[in-house]
């Protein structure tokens, strides 16, 4: 039951999530957004983990990881989706990132030596297909300068990162690292490192007061950072990466329904097409053939002999 509420939960809000970022993109530089957001959420977990007395000394082998999940997880792949949101809608973006869950089995392949099954190979073509799909007007030219060619190559980027953060999260699950715990430390290095990089680039720190930057900050600092990510790694730590990522199916189902609703997204027959690969790829990957098989051919009932 836990398992099930906690992935109703991340699917639900991070499919959202793509949607809220949209209201982040204009007077506000991305990397100036994400030090305000990974700050809230730093001081949110840091508040929590104390108030629950959880042990918050580690080794420092175990920081350096966590210096890797602050980067691959709660920074550098979220600058890269922010700058990727602007050049896609929230729809075809979140699709584009669906692909963690194939990036996911390698890593954890790479990583950890977990055997990838043959299905995987027909799930990752598929996934493949339907990119091709999504962006087929833009790959049949081939301009790398166009806008959505550039924003799927951010999104792209800014996946491999992510699942490089969710093998360091697997890493610290099997190293006994507290999820909450990781990501208070995962989120303070987010913040500071970005802030760093604010410095660094003479970005300087603006600020938007309007009703949407603030209430969509709010809510991606809240609910699509510290609770989502909670949810997201408990989860990985209770039932595995790969069933985790079961969310990856689901969310962008979520942020299409958001963004045709909100951003006028319009599924023509390409994107269409590209979407039901990218999905179907993805719950093949995801689901052994012999379940398939008894979906798609259930057993007959045995006739008995005459």
């Amino acid at each position: 039951m836990r398992s099930t509420i906690l992935y109703v939960m991340t699917v639900l809000i991070w499919g959202s999530t793509w949607l809220a970022i949209e209201f982040q993109l204009g007077v506000v530089p991305p990397e100036v957004s994400l030090v305000y957001r990974f700050s809230i959420a730093a001081i949110l977990m840091w508040g929590y983990c104390l108030w629950r007395k959880l042990p918050l000394k580690y080794a420092a082998t175990d920081h350096v990881f966590f210096v890797v999940l602050a980067v691959c997880n709660f920074g550098f792949n979220y600058l890269l989706l922010y700058w990727a949101q602007a050049y896609l809608t929230s729809a075809m973006t979140s699709i584009a990132f669906s692909t963690l869950l194939i990036m996911n089995i390698i890593n954890n392949r790479l990583f950890f030596g977990k055997t990838i099954a043959p299905r995987m190979f027909v799930g990752a073509a598929l996934g493949l297909a339907g990119i091709v799909a999504l962006f087929w007007q833009d790959i049949r030219t081939f301009d790398l300068s166009s806008t959505a060619m550039i924003g799927l190559g951010l999104s792209i980027a800014g996946t491999v990162v992510a699942s490089l953060g969710n093998m360091t999260s697997v890493r610290n699950s099997k190293n006994n690292v507290g999820v909450m715990q990781g990501n208070a430390w995962g989120m303070l290095y987010s913040a500071l490192f970005l802030a760093a990089y604010v410095g660094l680039s003479g970005s300087g720190f603006t600020f938007d007061f309007s009703a949407p930057y603030v209430l969509s900050l709010l809510y991606l600092s809240v609910f699509g950072t510290v609770l989502a990510f909670a949810f997201y790694f408990i989860l990985i730590k209770d039932i595995g990466p790969e069933k985790a990522s079961y969310t990856v199916v689901l969310f962008p189902v979520v942020a299409v329904a958001l963004s045709i609703w909100f951003e006028g997204f319009e599924l023509q027959p390409n994107s269409m097409l590209g979407f039901i690969l990218v999905l179907s790829g993805n719950v093949i990957v995801l689901t052994p053939f012999r379940k398939i098989k008894a979906l798609l051919l259930p057993n007959k009932a045995v006739q008995p002999m005459a």
